[in-house]
């Protein structure tokens, strides 16, 4: 019987804390109560991924995602991307299952490249980098964040295919 290598993982992670909790219980103590602690502080987002998910399968058969985000999909595709990366919230780590299931359904890899690169325009952080550095230098570093985002999903794609 073969292990697949996500429980693999669990499983090693699993044993090297048992041996810390051997030999040293105060440091797999702390460690257990900060996984606790963020598993606690990221289980709202992880919810609300998974009900993406949910409603992403109802909604989003693979003919659609191909016709959005597939191949053919342009400059459409690509504003979807950025304007979804830009108004994403939360980890980056908690998208990729919903991208990962997007992929799987036709979602193009230079997409889903530029969609992480576009999460670094942050919304919430535009007024206050326009109170430290003024709004022509926000206004064009956004504009450039987004436009990189679409290059290196370019580069992406042309890399891994």
């Amino acid at each position: 019987m073969k292990i697949p290598k996500e429980w693999r993982f669990l499983l090693v992670v699993l044993a090297i804390y048992a041996i810390i909790g051997i030999f040293n219980y105060s440091v797999f103590e702390n460690a257990a109560l900060k996984f606790g602690y963020l598993l606690i502080e990221i289980l709202p987002t992880i919810a609300v991924v998974f009900g993406l998910l949910f409603v992403a399968n109802l909604l989003f058969t693979p003919k659609k995602v191909i016709k959005h985000l597939g191949k053919g999909s342009g400059i459409k595709g690509w504003l979807m991307m950025i304007v979804g990366g830009v108004i994403s919230t939360g980890p980056a780590y908690i998208w990729y299952p919903l991208l990962k299931d997007l992929r799987e359904h036709g979602m193009k890899n230079s997409l889903i490249s530029g969609f992480i690169y576009s999460r670094a325009i942050k919304l919430p952080f535009l007024p206050i980098m326009i109170v430290y550095f003024g709004w022509e230098f926000t206004v064009i570093l956004t504009i450039y964040m987004a436009i990189f985002s679409v290059i290196n999903g370019i580069i992406v794609e042309k890399i891994v295919g």
